[in-house]
């Protein structure tokens, strides 16, 4: 511990809360980026965005949500891949993984290789 430190150590305290705040709250974020690539991948499924005379799903995603259209298309190929990974898709919505962990991932992930990555990725 430095000497700042163990003369403030309420302020350590109250930035070591800080600290698990944050990791808790990415947890919760990645949670519900799990949730939200499930939803795509049933939307892209059911061909839903074709109801509002989009081209594609990331066009729907671009035009509703507003996320720019490659972005768009890159969620739209995660969540593709997650309906295949299934243990990357359940690291992904327990907050283990980050969407940014994942989306490397599923460049090279497969079945034969998934395990592997998961126990690199950990």
């Amino acid at each position: 511990m430095d000497a700042h430190a163990m003369l403030c150590p309420a302020k350590t305290d109250a930035i070591d809360t800080l600290a698990e705040r944050i990791a808790e709250t990415a947890a919760l974020l990645d949670c519900a980026t799990h949730r939200l690539l499930t939803d795509i991948r049933l939307f892209d499924e059911a061909e839903g965005w074709g109801r509002a005379g989009a081209l594609s799903c990331a066009h729907w995603l671009n035009w509703r949500v507003g996320i720019a259209l490659g972005a768009a298309r890159e969620k739209v190929r995660v969540a593709r891949a997650l309906g295949t990974l299934p243990l990357i898709d359940e690291a992904l919505s327990r907050g283990e993984f980050s969407y940014s962990k994942v989306r490397a991932m599923t460049r090279v992930a497969s079945r034969e290789n998934e395990a592997k990555l998961c126990e690199l990725a950990r």
